[in-house]
């Protein structure tokens, strides 16, 4: 490898498109899945009880011969456990309606969308690890797999993605009113990122905390944020933080933006330099 290429590094719930850009996505936990999986098959066994009450109605009317039995029996089998899921699956694009009560969608490992084969061979596998085992062999399997994987989706390629993502926190507040002064020449370059994280989450926690640990947390945060900010403004010490927080903020949205826009420019002058067309 030359010196002059980049080393990416992909995590777990990374997909990598093809553009390179790696997508944070949410497997879904296991004990939603397997929450998931149950509301499933309870639906399957509803819909083999009402069979196995019309066929007792069938034949108590004479309506249907006991000699038919064992091959409606097993139809009705493979339909609730192989053709239902994978129809259902296929025409939803994943999803079901446990995986739909728990939040979870079935997607291929690159993170498209699963099709008929991905649904076919769950299902298929299903049979065993679910049915024929009481759950036992897919409750094992996605134990010990990173993104509960059961051995349906091993080998099928698809994994349960998680599609409710938790509400964004409130955006942060301002530079308080009296402090608007000190913001315009304060010095918060100097704060460590792991400082300044925790003030960060002290904020959005404060609301919540009772108010002895509330007043405690912020001046032990204040007292290790004045070390790295100059001039240290004469307030409370939560005002401190929440104005070292919204000043580090603005200045980092401004710096990103003036280099977007530098980048924008750069771009298009090259762009018109060598006289690509205009799409």
């Amino acid at each position: 490898m030359s010196s002059g290429s980049a080393v990416v590094e992909i995590h777990q719930d990374e997909i990598l498109t093809g553009e390179a850009v790696a997508l944070d996505v949410q497997p879904l936990g296991f004990f939603l899945r397997a929450l998931g999986a149950f509301i499933d098959v309870l639906i399957g066994i509803g819909i083999l009880l009402l069979f196995l009450f019309s066929v007792s109605w069938l034949l108590g009317e004479n309506l249907l011969e006991g000699v038919v039995m064992p091959i409606v029996t097993i139809t009705m089998l493979v339909l609730v456990m192989v053709v239902l899921p994978t129809a259902v699956e296929t025409a939803t694009r994943g999803r079901s309606l446990g995986k739909l009560a728990v939040g979870g969608r079935i997607v291929r490992t690159d993170g498209g969308a699963a099709g008929f084969r991905q649904a076919f061979i769950r299902a298929l596998v299903g049979v065993f690890e679910i049915w024929f085992t009481l759950g036992a062999v897919a409750a094992i399997v996605g134990a010990f797999t990173p993104r509960s994987q059961r051995l349906g989706d091993l080998l099928a390629g698809t994994y349960s993605e998680r599609t409710r993502t938790p509400p964004l926190p409130p955006p942060a507040g301002g530079v308080p009113p009296h402090l608007t002064a000190w913001a315009a020449a304060a010095d918060v370059a100097r704060l460590p990122d792991p400082l300044a994280r925790r003030i960060a989450q002290f904020i959005r926690s404060a609301p919540n905390m009772e108010a002895a640990a509330r007043t405690r947390l912020s001046a032990s945060l204040a007292a290790e944020a004045a070390e790295h900010v100059s001039p240290v403004p004469q307030t409370d010490p939560e005002g401190f933080l929440r104005a070292v927080a919204a000043v580090r903020r603005d200045r980092e949205l401004r710096a990103l933006t003036l280099e977007s826009q530098r980048v924008g420019a750069l771009t298009a002058g090259a762009a018109d330099a060598r006289g690509f067309p205009q799409r």
